[in-house]
């Protein structure tokens, strides 16, 4: 391949036993495998295993500054990784399992390899609910690193298909258990100075982690990379990407939502929840289109529509 890694075979098995007989094995290896979450499809390695991090990075062509997301199976696990403290855990206690990544300290005897959180003295850390993801857990019995499973910059997967676009012949497997619920990234918060820190925004809302932590929930000011999904520059379709259209041009790939319709319709009913589950996609099948731009209706900038149009904001950088 032209940066230098072996292409492989790019095997797609549907969820079952004998998909996580064959992604526990790889696993086991140090090979990377994309395994479905109830957010987006993820890249998963043994977290511990330096080498087989470094094959998640080198598959994404990911920047090594970036940190990884850990997934583990249960809070008891996440504090084996982390300290969390009485907000963290009420946040845990509330969202997990589920799509909120907590940014905690790591602990002294922390096993993740430094490769995972890019150096960095705290950790991103995650119990998914997907079926697929903690089958994965309960086989490997390891924490596992996973980002989005696309090559970095690209627009994240919601269904197995998508992997393929960039990580075919990088990955030897993908576990195919349909498209994604959420269809976006989990919320990352960390808890900072008294106040809850969203550092991206996601399934759960600002307000959600207000009344959940009882704490002011604030943004993030500053250039440091200090969790996933913090570039400017992110989920690239390839193309100019114009949001808060009013209408679509001749030569735009239209992406619409509520009474504004298009080439690929996000949710005629204004449902901001139907809306994130398919804008992966939507980007996904603009990019694919035979239209050299993409243009995307107005969302509403309120709960989960804050997720969602900063996923547009970094598409359209």
């Amino acid at each position: 391949m032209a940066d230098g890694q072996t292409r492989m075979t790019t095997d797609i098995r549907p969820f079952g036993a004998e998909a996580m007989a064959r992604a526990g094995g790889l696993i086991g290896e140090g090979q990377p495998v994309a395994v479905p979450t109830e957010t987006v499809y993820g890249l998963a390695a043994d977290a511990r295993d330096s080498a087989a991090v470094a094959r998640i990075y080198a598959a994404k062509g990911r920047p090594d500054f970036n940190p990884l997301i850990v997934h583990v199976p249960s809070l008891a696990a996440a504090e084996k990784l982390g300290v969390f403290r009485a907000a963290e855990r009420a946040l845990a206690e509330r969202f997990w399992p589920g799509p909120l990544t907590l940014v905690v300290p790591r602990t002294h005897d922390c096993p993740v390899a430094s490769i995972a959180t890019a150096g960095l003295d705290t950790i991103a850390i995650r119990v998914p609910a997907h079926r697929a993801m903690r089958a994965l857990l309960e086989t490997t019995g390891a924490p596992l690193a996973a980002p989005s499973a696309n090559a970095s910059g690209r627009v994240s997967p919601t269904k197995a298909e998508h992997v393929l676009t960039s990580l075919d012949g990088r990955i030897a497997l993908v576990i195919d258990d349909g498209p994604t619920s959420a269809g976006v990234e989990s919320t990352i918060a960390r808890v900072k100075e008294g106040a809850v820190e969203m550092l991206r925004p996601g399934p759960v809302t600002a307000a959600m982690l207000g009344e959940a932590s009882g704490l002011e929930v604030t943004g993030v000011e500053g250039a440091e990379i200090v969790a996933p999904g913090m570039l400017a520059s992110h989920y690239a379709p390839g193309k100019p990407v114009r949001l808060g259209a009013a209408g679509f041009a001749d030569d735009e790939f239209g992406i619409g939502f509520g009474d504004l319709a298009g080439d690929y319709q996000l949710s005629a009913s204004g449902d901001l929840t139907e809306a994130a589950a398919h804008l992966f996609d939507a980007l996904h099948a603009g990019a694919a289109s035979g239209k050299t731009k993409i243009a995307v209706a107005a969302i509403p900038a309120e709960g989960l529509g804050a997720a969602i149009n900063d996923r547009l904001a970094r598409a359209a950088v």
